[in-house]
């Protein structure tokens, strides 16, 4: 089992470990599995995933979650860290016959402790609406298969919506549904919406209303994941292709667009402010992503194997500003955060970036996120002030080897680098990374043609935008090479392709869409753990603890520091 060690150092598994906030311990009694708790044979199967939902039932014990190992689909109280769990009680139990559940999500607008709405997708591409709490199975989507028989990938409940949800499948295909509407009796027929670069979106045809509403077609290859902004107003795909592209949702306007070093994208996930994205794919590599300057900021490299997810941690995400954030989010994101990187910038730390800051802010900034790959390892990452904020010189990273070619303008440069003359750096702080920054203008910035919805609350963040290190692209940057402008596609009758220079390694290496490796920080994992035997496929950051989970269908809690209880079996 996942909480045994023993054997070779080399296939030990971990039980704890301890990061700059302290000790984080796996917790045996809170392992959820099948009842039986034997070990499932995962070869070939589709990924264990897991679900949670609060009910905000009046007992304090709100959590339940959900997963699929197999042809099987649980639904469980979940105790956390408080008490052990119970297997012999699952609430709901569904076994499935002649296709398998691979991904769900529950509708946290909708959940009361007498009802909750939960999607699940299956490998043949039906997607069924489910009441684990009543026992009941409303409706099923695509039974027939006469809109995508192909498996689906991913399923998520439209932000802020009671009835819309969006399903990706590995056709490429993605689509809008409403839990009103019937599919129909017969294959739906398209309309041309809009289309863009590797991209086309159709309206479903019809002369009453069904689903789907909208038919996405949206790279080339199979659809990975994509993960909807804190703020519901943009999209992020990741595809087999190799590509990051978001979009704006409602518009469907391509936002900005990255390439993998090489290898298919494989997960994606933003940060909590929806400033950053984090995607991990075949490359073996985390590669962060700003959405104001759309480019790369840095890649971490830390996986032996494929990353197959990703996710930011808002607990132990810090981000401390002087005036509040209105770009995304709501203001709850960030109430309850535990704020352990404030070691990181002393009072003193904090003025000295305030007075380099033209508009005061940010003060302290620190995000965490986590991964979890093939290579059956937990890695923590942490972007710091020195990553997101660069400044010469930057010689004191602590965390990051390769920063050699990606902080410094080249000579003769006629960059926006900007210097402070007068300001006297003091040293390093104990175990900070952080430096203070300057302000840039942004004329030239992607955030300057974004529609004027969000323009207004991006603009205050879109000074700090990276041009002292862009400058190194600055003759490749009037290309457009953000959004793969400089290649043209004319073709409307093949929506669904991508041309070969799109997807051809060689064309975009060195590009804005994809950097060298030595052009972007080298991020170095802050723990790198083997947790378990089988492939890892599930991490989320819950307040008091980490949950993740094997292809063998162990659901494991990692209490948090401090937050351990002890159980009395």
């Amino acid at each position: 089992m996942a909480t045994e060690g023993g054997g070779k150092e080399m296939n030990e598994i971990k039980t704890q470990f301890t990061t700059r906030e302290g000790l984080y311990k796996l917790l045996p009694h809170s392992e959820y599995s099948r009842p039986n708790r034997v070990p499932f044979n995962s070869q070939g199967s589709n990924p264990v995933r897991v679900s949670f939902v609060n009910l905000n039932d009046q007992s304090g014990n709100g959590d339940r979650l959900c997963f699929n190992v197999g042809r099987e689909l649980y639904f469980y109280i979940y105790k956390g860290v408080r008490k052990a769990a119970d297997l012999s009680k699952p609430i709901d139990k569904r076994i499935y016959k002649g296709t398998q559940p691979t991904c769900h999500d529950f509708n946290h607008l909708t959940a009361t402790a007498e009802s909750v709405s939960l999607l699940v997708g299956f490998s043949a591409g039906q997607v069924q609406l489910i009441d684990p709490i009543k026992k009941e199975t409303s409706k099923l989507f695509n039974e027939e298969r006469l809109i995508d028989k192909s498996r689906v990938t991913c399923v998520k409940w439209v932000p802020g919506s009671e009835s819309l949800f969006l399903v990706a499948h590995s056709s490429g295909n993605m689509y809008l549904y409403n839990v009103e509407h019937t599919c129909g009796t017969t294959a739906p027929h398209y309309q041309l919406l809009k289309q863009g670069e590797s991209f086309a979106v159709h309206t479903c045809k019809s002369k009453s209303t069904r689903n789907p509403l909208l038919k996405w077609t949206v790279g080339e290859g199979a659809l990975n994941e994509f993960a909807f902004s804190p703020d519901g107003k943009f999209l992020a795909c990741v595809s087999q292709d190799g590509f990051l592209r978001v979009f704006s949702f409602d518009s469907v306007e391509l936002h900005g667009t990255m390439k993998s070093y090489f290898g298919g994208l494989l997960c994606v996930c933003w940060s909590p402010d929806g400033k950053y994205i984090v995607t991990g794919g075949e490359d073996d590599l985390v590669t962060v992503w700003s959405f104001v300057d759309c480019r790369v900021i840095a890649r971490g490299h830390g996986h032996k194997s494929w990353v197959s997810v990703v996710a930011f941690d808002p607990y132990t995400t810090s981000v401390e500003e002087s005036d509040p954030m209105e770009f995304s989010g709501s203001d709850e994101d960030f109430q309850d955060l535990l704020h352990f990187g404030r070691d990181r910038a002393n009072s003193t730390q904090s003025r000295l970036s305030k007075r380099n800051s033209t508009d005061s802010r940010p003060v302290s900034v620190t995000y965490r996120f986590g991964s979890v790959g093939q290579d059956t390892q937990l890695c923590l990452w942490d972007l710091t002030e020195d990553i997101l904020f660069p400044h010469q010189p930057l010689s004191r990273a602590r965390t990051h080897t390769n920063v050699m070619n990606a902080t410094s303008p080249p000579a003769g440069s006629n960059g926006n680098s900007v210097t402070t003359p007068g300001n006297s750096v003091p040293p390093p702080l104990p175990r900070s990374n952080s430096l203070p920054h300057s302000a840039v203008s942004n004329a030239g910035s992607k955030s300057s043609v974004m529609d004027g919805a969000i323009a207004s609350g991006v603009s205050k963040f879109a000074t700090l935008s990276l041009h002292d290190r862009k400058e190194r692209h600055h003759e490749k940057d009037h290309k457009r090479n953000h959004s793969m402008g400089h290649i043209s596609s004319k073709s409307s009758d093949k929506l669904n392709l991508v041309t070969k220079t799109k997807t051809d390694p060689a064309k975009t290496l060195g590009t804005p869409l994809c950097p060298r490796m030595e052009d972007v920080p080298l991020l170095e994992p802050l723990i790198c753990k083997k947790i378990a035997h089988e492939r890892l496929t599930v991490l989320i950051f819950l307040e008091d603890c980490i949950v993740t989970a094997c292809q063998e269908g162990f659901i494991c809690t990692w209490g948090r520091p401090g937050k351990v209880v002890s159980f009395n079996p």
